[in-house]
C-alpha cells in the first residue's frame, strides 16, 4: 500500500539532485573555462505485481494470475555528463591568459604526481619560474621562464617565447602541447576547473596545437564560462514545479489513506 509514496520519494530525491546541479551551473556562471553539466535521469525498474497483489497472496496463501501489467517503481538519476561546448573568449592584458579556440586540454601535474586535464588558461610563474595554474600545479611537460624575463610570447601553435632583460631578441623556451579524448563528457571533475582520465574518456590522445584537428592557442585571453543563466534559470522553474507536483501527489496519497482509516473505524 505504501508503493506510491517510495515513488514519490524516488522522484524528490531526483529533483533535488538536479536542482543542486542547477546551482552548481549558476554558481560558476563566471567561472574561467567551467563547463556545465546536466543531470540524465532513468527509470527504476519494473514489477508485474504491486504491493498490494503481494499482500494479498501473504494473507490468503492465493496466488494472483498473471496479467499484463507492469508498476514502475520510481526514478533516478543516472548520469551527470559534462557539456564541453566552448564557452566565449574574453580578451586581457595578461600575456600568461591563454585561451584553447577548438579541441583540446592543457595538462598539468598535481601534487601526487598524476596528470589532470582542463581548459581554464589563467597561468601564473612561480618563484621558481614554472608556469602554473592558480593553485600551483605544473603545465605538463614543464615549462619554465628563464630568470630576467621582461616580454612572453606565446604562440598559436604553441611555441612560447621569452624576451629576457628587454631584449629585441627573441628566444624559444618551451613548447606546449593539448590533449584530446575520444569521449571527453566521460572525463571525470576534479574541481578546481580539473578533470582525470576515466575508462570511459578514453586515454589522452596529445598533439600539437593548431596541427592535425586540434584547436590554437590565444595569448592575452581567456575561456569563458559556458553556463547560459536563462536556460538555466528555466529549468530550475520546470524541476520546482515537477518537485511540487509530486510533492501534491504525495498529499493526496496521504488523504486517501486517511480516508480508508476512518472508514475502518
Amino acid at each position: 500500500m505504501f508503493q506510491p509514496l517510495y515513488v514519490a520519494a524516488t522522484g524528490l530525491s531526483a529533483m533535488e539532485d538536479e536542482i543542486m546541479n542547477i546551482t552548481n551551473n549558476l554558481a560558476n556562471a563566471k567561472t574561467v573555462a567551467f563547463k556545465k553539466s546536466r543531470a540524465e535521469m532513468e527509470s527504476l525498474m519494473y514489477v508485474e505485481r504491486s504491493f498490494k497483489d503481494m499482500l494479498y497472496e501473504a494473507m490468503s496463501g492465493t496466488e494472483v494470475p498473471p496479467v499484463n501489467v507492469e508498476y514502475g517503481t520510481g526514478v533516478r538519476v543516472a548520469s551527470t555528463p559534462h557539456d564541453f561546448t566552448e564557452g566565449s573568449i574574453e580578451i586581457t592584458n595578461n600575456p600568461l591568459d591563454l585561451a584553447i579556440k577548438g579541441e583540446g586540454f592543457f595538462q598539468f601535474k598535481l601534487q601526487d604526481g598524476t596528470i589532470a586535464y582542463s581548459r581554464a588558461g589563467n597561468l601564473h610563474i612561480d618563484n621558481d619560474g614554472n608556469i602554473v595554474d592558480p593553485n600551483g600545479n605544473m603545465l605538463e611537460p614543464g615549462l619554465i621562464v628563464p630568470e630576467g624575463t621582461t616580454s612572453v610570447v606565446i604562440r598559436q601553435d604553441g611555441t612560447v617565447l621569452a624576451s629576457v632583460n628587454n631584449s629585441i631578441d627573441y628566444n624559444e623556451v618551451g613548447q606546449l602541447n593539448l590533449a584530446r579524448f575520444t569521449n571527453p563528457a566521460g572525463l571525470k571533475g576534479l574541481g578546481a576547473n580539473m578533470f582525470k582520465v576515466t575508462e570511459s574518456s578514453g586515454d589522452p590522445i596529445i598533439g600539437l596545437p593548431n596541427e592535425g584537428g586540434y584547436g590554437t592557442i590565444n595569448q592575452y585571453s581567456l575561456e569563458q564560462s559556458n553556463v547560459e543563466v536563462i536556460s538555466e534559470m528555466m529549468r530550475m522553474m520546470m524541476v520546482q514545479r515537477v518537485f511540487d507536483t509530486v510533492t501534491k501527489a504525495v498529499q493526496s496519497y496521504e488523504s486517501m489513506l486517511t480516508s480508508i482509516t476512518q472508514m475502518k473505524q
